[in-house]
């Protein structure tokens, strides 16, 4: 006698919220990644978690902790590895971060990871005009884009984010040798 296969499992997307005004939109991405069938795990800037948008809200939304600081050694990692990851709003100190390898808080360790892991990102960056115009952000958005990282053009809006999850791929499972 043949056992069933088991269900397969959704494939697991990160999200990755900056302290942005904007963020307080969050749920507007969240709803269709996963009407697409994406299981989602939110992780923010500690800024962000900090009143930028309703932490609550996100958490029954997704069903799942929003992750804003590091584990403690031993504690269960909460979320399954990343598939995909989408950050938006992204802000111009955690791209600027995010493209120089600084790694200081969880989001953007998170994101620096997921380059070594060959996981898909993508990202909405929500950046004022002027400081676009910085030549060290001018600068992050090349490295990134040369990185593989998918970022939108123009003024941030949610429709445009969530734009970013029909160009999602997940990641192709390692084969066993």
């Amino acid at each position: 006698m043949t056992r069933p296969e088991p269900p397969a499992k959704p494939p697991f997307l990160y999200v990755v919220v900056c302290a942005a005004g904007a963020a307080d939109g969050i749920g507007k991405l969240i709803g269709p990644a996963r009407e697409a069938g994406w299981d989602v795990g939110v992780i923010a800037t500690p800024t962000a978690a900090d009143g930028f948008f309703d932490v609550a809200a996100v958490r029954a939304q997704t069903g799942r902790p929003v992750r804003a600081a590091s584990r403690t050694p031993g504690t269960p990692r909460p979320f399954p590895p990343a598939d995909a990851v989408v950050v938006a709003p992204a802000t111009f100190n955690t791209l600027n971060k995010w493209a120089a390898g600084i790694a200081d808080t969880l989001a953007v360790a998170t994101l620096c990871e997921a380059f070594g892991a060959g996981v898909p990102v993508a990202a909405a960056p929500c950046v004022s005009a002027e400081l676009a115009a910085h030549p060290a952000y001018q600068d992050s958005v090349r490295r990134l884009r040369a990185m593989g990282v998918r970022l939108t053009e123009g003024p941030f809006d949610w429709e445009t984010a969530t734009g970013l999850l029909a160009g999602l791929r997940v990641r192709a499972a390692p084969q066993d040798s």
